[in-house]
């Protein structure tokens, strides 16, 4: 079928379907079934096809994308590979300007992904990496095969080949059996990490996983809403602390089209991942430099700066 895309300039290519993680509370591999894996060859063969037609930026989607190459099928028997070397291959991809992913697994996150973000141009320094709970109790019941930490090791290490790295994550509250004590571990990994976004969930009960069943340690919906709300003020307020980083700083903007708040302005996105609404010109798809003057913890707001108007 042909592609449609909501912005021509960005792609979306599915490298993997199913998976082969048993998390307790999640219903993918049930109904998605094991890890299949595309082949390398056909994958370059797609982008290179997408930065034909004009894509600048390509997102590569999988349930476990870092575990990548285990199990890859095709007409012959290809040869075992890496999601390491599936970036390399792609960017050496002529136009291909950016890349990111969706969503690895801490558990597979090794030193060559990591090191490909330090040195390949075109691999976003941003990468979102599933927390889900700050408590090796409660990660244990999740079935998310890391402790406490294994996680933070993955983020210094993560940290030590890319300082400037923006780090995003999953956090679910109120899982079965979740103590005030554990919830309390949450936070301070939160404190301690400092992501630069998160996306926050109250557990809910999904048909036939294991964790549907865990009826008697259900945490009451009361509680669950009021540990949420004390969980945003710490991601929220470290969030905004990180993004000051940004200020003064000029940041290659991908343009995406008119700010939905102010219609005079420019909306695009920074490398790292971060919304950024900007005065300035330029067409969706354009990359141009953006002088940031402000940041909150959900976005950045700033100016093109003069050399980038003058090339344009």
């Amino acid at each position: 079928m042909p592609a449609s895309r909501a912005r021509p300039h960005q792609g979306w290519v599915q490298i993997s379907a199913g998976c082969n993680m048993k998390c307790s509370y999640c219903i993918v591999p049930a109904t998605r079934g094991r890890q299949v894996d595309r082949p390398l060859d056909e994958l370059v063969a797609e982008v290179r096809g997408l930065v034909e037609e004009g894509v600048v930026e390509v997102t590569l989607l999988g349930q476990n994308v870092n575990a990548y190459g285990r199990a890859v099928v095709g007409p012959t028997r290809p040869a075992r590979t890496s999601f390491a070397e599936l970036l390399h291959a792609l960017d050496a991809i002529d136009g291909l300007r950016r890349i990111r992913y969706t969503s690895p697994h801490p558990q597979d996150m090794k030193e060559d992904v990591i090191e490909a973000h330090a040195t390949l141009a075109s691999v976003c320094p941003h990468m979102h990496l599933p927390l889900q709970s700050g408590s090796s109790r409660i990660l244990k019941a999740m079935r998310r095969t890391y402790t406490r930490e294994r996680f933070l090791d993955r983020v210094a290490l993560i940290r030590a080949h890319n300082p400037d790295i923006a780090l995003t994550t999953d956090i679910i509250v109120g899982f079965p059996g979740e103590t005030e004590a554990d919830f309390a571990e949450t936070l301070e990994v939160c404190e301690a990490v400092g992501f630069d976004g998160a996306f926050t969930f109250i557990y809910s009960p999904r048909r036939e996983t294991e964790a549907a069943e865990f009826v008697d340690d259900f945490v009451p919906h009361e509680v669950s809403v009021e540990r949420i709300e004390r969980l945003l003020e710490v991601v929220q307020r470290r969030s905004r602390e990180q993004a000051q980083r940004f200020v003064g700083r000029t940041l290659d903007v991908l343009v995406e089209g008119p700010s939905r708040t102010d219609p005079s302005r420019l909306r695009g996105r920074s490398p790292h991942g971060k919304t950024v609404h900007f005065a300035g010109l330029g067409a969706p798809g354009e990359i141009v430099g953006v002088t940031i003057e402000s940041a909150s913890s959900t976005s950045l707001a700033g100016e093109q700066s003069l050399l980038s108007r003058a090339l344009a």
